[in-house]
């Protein structure tokens, strides 16, 4: 055993490390601004490898565009997955952060805050919902979601114990946690992470038949749905689809969630896409653009008769709805409100698709979309993952899904003639792979 002197040197040669160690750090992180190669090596050394990001390494945004450590300016239209929905940097929303960062950003939920509850009441105002849930990420909106289903499946439907139900559609995706994987029908997601969560089942997409017969079952208490389904590819549904999810679930005492961290708040042209069809879900979560891209937000709404079944010590986040995502998130939705952004997407989405259906029939085979929510599916001798690098090379930033699709979703600040100049780019990209 150490004597009481050897250890004191000891720990105050560790001090003493770990003080050089710092300071290299510090004066490293200090030097000149690294080059976008030596960027890709540093994430490639000392990062996990779950993301093969295009080959650009951004340093600054502004509105629809953003710069590379180098300076080229890029055209962004995919918005950080439609998380950017009010532009990058907002000045508004910047400017609220920068005032409330100085005050008071984080007490938990063990005290009250001067913001949670003003920003409770501006969003269930809005959306016409009794209560909200405050979390940071859309995934654990997702999980949120899933636990107040279950939750009243026992205590309000009075579902027999550990049998409650949660059906999903196939093609689905809200994320990658151990819950959303468990419900995922692509493999990519799924397989090396099982066992999986039980009492998870898939019906087909658009499939009325196929979800009534899965409502039938006694022990399902919610059927958790996109309106439109995202990483899919923007799969929209035929019409009338989500009028009939609503009438089937009110039919069999099942919950309705939607998840709108992807299609919410503005993205289609409407505040919530379900406005669409003019249906309200039993749960609603949200989550992406309610900050502007500023900082992780998500929420989940429901009525008292749904969200009553969630009580001290049952649900919790240490950072869900600390005053700075409070601040921040009601002035990024007061932001989509004034500015007028729901109705610039709206406006809109007839210039897209008109820009998109000048490219020959032959390179792409069919383009998809709703407000400045789009994809095309690029033709099958066309490599989509090499159009994407040439878009980056000709200046806009767009990415892939699953194979042959091409995610389309500018910032909604974006005007019409910039939407014009990022899709003639699209135009002249694809001539470039002209047989």
């Amino acid at each position: 055993m150490l004597s009481t002197r050897r250890l004191w040197s000891k720990v105050n040669e560790f001090i003493y490390c770990s003080d050089n160690r710092f300071l290299g750090v510090m004066k490293m992180s200090s030097q000149r601004q690294h080059s976008s190669k030596e960027i890709f090596a540093l994430e490639d050394k000392h990062g996990c490898r779950n993301y093969a990001p295009l080959p650009v390494a951004l340093s600054r945004g502004r509105g629809a565009f953003v710069w590379d450590v180098e300076g080229k300016k890029y055209f962004d239209f995919l918005s950080a997955y439609s998380a950017v929905n009010q532009g990058h940097c907002h000045p508004r929303i910047i400017e609220v952060l920068k005032k409330q960062a100085d005050v008071l950003t984080l007490v938990s939920r063990a005290f009250y805050s001067d913001k949670l509850g003003e920003f409770e009441q501006f969003m269930t105002t809005l959306f016409g919902f009794d209560r909200l849930l405050p979390m940071n990420t859309g995934v654990e909106g997702g999980e949120s979601a899933c636990k107040i289903a279950r939750k009243w499946g026992y205590d309000v439907k009075k579902i027999p114990k550990d049998q409650a139900k949660i059906i999903f559609a196939e093609g689905n995706f809200w994320g990658r946690t151990l819950s959303a994987v468990s419900s995922s029908s692509d493999p990519t997601c799924y397989e090396g992470f099982g066992p999986y969560m039980p009492c998870f089942s898939l019906v087909p997409y658009n499939n009325i038949p196929a979800l009534e017969k899965a409502l039938q079952d006694p022990t399902v208490a919610a059927f958790m749905v996109e309106p439109i389904q995202g990483e899919a590819g923007v799969i929209i549904p035929d019409d009338g689809y989500l009028k009939k999810v609503r009438e089937l679930c009110t039919k069999y005492n099942v919950l309705w969630i939607a998840d709108e961290v992807q299609t919410g708040l503005g993205r289609t042209g409407k505040l919530l896409a379900v406005e669409w069809e003019g249906v309200k879900p039993d749960i609603l979560i949200l989550g992406k653009a309610l900050s502007g891209g500023v900082m992780p937000v998500s929420a989940v709404m429901a009525n008292n008769n749904v969200m009553d079944v969630i009580t001290p010590g049952t649900h919790g986040s240490t950072y869900g709805g600390n005053p700075l995502a409070c601040a921040v998130s009601t002035e990024a939705i007061k932001v989509l409100l004034e500015e007028k952004l729901v109705e610039n997407a709206a406006k809109l989405e007839s210039v897209f698709r008109a820009e998109l259906e000048k490219i020959p029939k032959n390179m792409i085979t069919c383009i998809r979309g709703r407000g400045l929510m789009f994809a095309i599916d690029v033709h099958e001798s066309i490599p989509a993952y090499d159009v994407c690098s040439r878009l980056k090379e000709a200046g806009l930033l767009a990415k892939t899904t699953h194979g042959q699709t091409i995610r389309l979703a500018p910032p909604l600040v974006i005007s019409e003639q910039q939407l014009k100049d990022g899709t003639r780019i699209i135009q002249q990209v694809l001539q470039q792979f002209k047989k």
